[in-house]
């Protein structure tokens, strides 16, 4: 399973490494994901990957 967001959907974002010189070289972002137990809609209680976007405006439910 990869690490991205499962409300929102947040995952890696892609950019440039600019060093002294400024020269740019690709890289990767990765998001502030953390896994925490979430209660479901049906009340069952599961490990998932929630951003920390997502934990601080409280649009997930935690157990």
């Amino acid at each position: 399973m990869s690490r991205v967001c499962s409300v929102c959907g947040k995952g890696k974002l892609s950019g440039n490494k600019v060093s002294h010189s400024n020269r740019r070289t690709p890289r990767l972002y990765s998001a502030n994901v953390q896994k925490v137990k979430v209660v479901n809609e049906n009340g069952s209680v599961t490990n998932e990957y929630v951003c920390a976007r997502c934990l601080k405006s409280d649009k997930v439910q935690r157990a």
